[in-house]
């Protein structure tokens, strides 16, 4: 593509404010991390949505990174693994973190019916889940205490939103949407 007009006019139609589409390695998370931060606070967005913003941006990575950081996967699978997309964009006053990954299939259900719970949840039950949550031990091997997706459920002004798609290489692609 020698003319990226067309993107340029097709991002500025969605309101996508940044994109980034590749590994989710702790460095570029970092990086991409201080440019979301910087280019959010040179707009005019309230510290609150800032935060919000930046804290739903960083758990989005984190899923993702620690999703790879498995350690049963081969290198085949973590080549592809380690590879996502997110998207942050602004739509009237709301702004969206968009996140998508692959994942083994065997791992789908349990992610949607995790979500499902989360998005059946007022306000004061998800408070009230993050608390027992961070009160809970960990299971061995786990890379964190599964909070991230209660913090985005918490944090959002809309329930998530989610799918799945057929993804490369007999994997699912899994796509999260937060708006706040």
């Amino acid at each position: 593509m020698d003319d990226l007009k067309p993107l340029r006019q097709f991002l500025a139609t969605e309101g996508i404010l940044m994109c980034f589409n590749g590994p989710f390695r702790h460095s570029i998370i970092e990086e991409l991390g201080k440019a979301v931060r910087r280019h959010l606070e040179t707009e005019d967005v309230t510290k609150s949505a800032t935060t919000d913003v930046f804290s739903v941006f960083i758990e989005a990575a984190q899923n993702v990174s620690n999703y790879l950081n498995r350690s049963h996967w081969d290198e085949a699978d973590r080549a592809l693994l380690q590879c996502g997309v997110l998207v942050i964009g602004r739509q009237g006053d709301h702004y969206t973190v968009r996140c998508g990954n692959h994942i083994r299939p065997g791992d789908t259900a349990a992610l949607l019916a995790r979500l499902d719970h989360l998005s059946g949840l007022a306000a004061p039950e998800l408070k009230a889940l993050y608390k027992e949550q961070m009160r809970a031990e960990l299971p061995p091997g786990t890379p964190g205490a599964g909070l991230g997706l209660i913090r985005m459920a918490r944090t959002a002004s809309r329930p998530l939103a989610y799918g799945v798609a057929p993804g490369e290489a007999g994997m699912d692609f899994f796509s999260l949407t937060v708006t706040l």
